[in-house]
């Protein structure tokens, strides 16, 4: 026997034996000891209290008739609010309208990120600058998103009406949060705006972590631009495009504070999103249990579509 093999068999755990039998040294090999676990205690504590319990009452909730000001205990209804939402028209066209605006809104957002994140991994003068500029509304609250659009598309006293006034492209005023055809619209161009930098700044993170070697051997080999993109930088983008794509789909569908400030849902129920109906039936009508029932439901079918969606991505992939 060789000297290397018998420093092998010495050795427990290392390659070539087999691991522990004992539990604490299955423990062990896990990383499951009693230390480890007290030092997650002061991270675990708060997302048990913050978030899986109101995510838990949340859930229970939607059984239940409970009510703003009643001063009975709540009922057990079983699915009786998942039986009206099947039958309640207003929720599923803000269901419609959420699905419209989530897919522009990240879809655009993308393209138009893919774009920037291209440029700015160019070598250009005042690359730095460019890109602290480019992360200025992700820097900006909702709110203050909001109430800056409202001004820029203020009817009489808007910037935008100003600007294609003048240029002669429109005769008269636009009120572009209040017209039936045109808010949602005008919502989604502020959803774009607001969202793109993060997407930027992750495909910009992607696009650095691409060899550049592989790119000058394409070049070398008589690839194009496009063709250099294509078969180089895209295929090492994919993992990054995959996760940033689902996130913003999420966020995007999970929308409230912009479009709160900007319409309130408004015109009529063009630009009201399944977050604001269900806001509206929770603190407006007061009906807890059946708003509950809303975002349990709006979760399962999110849940769905992105399962959908990653799985025919990663077939892609994996093909």
């Amino acid at each position: 026997m060789s000297l290397t093999a018998r420093r092998a068999k010495a050795v427990p755990g290392s390659r070539g034996t087999p691991p522990p039998r004992t539990p604490a040294g299955r423990k062990r090999a896990l990383g499951l000891d009693r230390g480890a676990w007290f030092l997650l205690l002061p991270a675990l504590i708060p997302i048990l209290v913050l978030s899986a319990g109101p995510l838990l009452y949340g859930v229970a909730l939607a059984f239940t008739d409970e009510q703003a000001g009643r001063t009975e205990s709540a009922e057990f209804v079983g699915l009786l609010n998942f039986t009206d939402l099947r039958h309640d028209s207003l929720f599923w066209e803000s269901f419609r309208v959420g699905l419209v605006w989530a897919v522009c809104v990240t879809t655009l957002q993308f393209v138009l990120a893919l774009g920037l994140a291209l440029l700015l991994n160019q070598n250009l003068r005042f690359r730095w600058l460019a890109r602290t500029l480019a992360l200025v509304p992700w820097a900006m609250p909702e709110v203050v998103v909001g109430i800056m659009w409202r001004l820029v598309y203020h009817q009489d006293a808007g910037i935008l009406n100003k600007t294609l006034s003048q240029l002669g492209l429109i005769g008269e005023n636009v009120d572009w949060l209040t017209n039936m055809s045109l808010a949602l619209p005008a919502v989604i161009v502020v959803g774009i705006w607001a969202g793109m930098p993060q997407t930027t700044v992750v495909l910009l993170a992607g696009l650095q972590n691409v060899p550049h070697e592989l790119r000058e051997a394409a070049h070398i080999d008589g690839a194009g631009l496009w063709r250099r993109f294509t078969t180089v930088t895209w295929p090492a983008l994919r993992p990054v495009v995959l996760a940033i794509t689902a996130l913003n789909f999420i966020w995007n569908f999970n929308s409230f504070g912009l479009v709160y400030v900007l319409t309130q849902g408004g015109p009529g129920s063009q630009t009201r999103l399944p977050m604001l109906f269900a806001y509206e039936e929770a603190f407006k009508y007061g009906q807890f249990g059946y708003a509950a029932a809303m975002g349990l439901v709006m979760v399962a079918v999110i849940a769905v579509l992105l399962a959908v969606f990653l799985r025919n991505r990663l077939k892609e992939d994996s093909e």
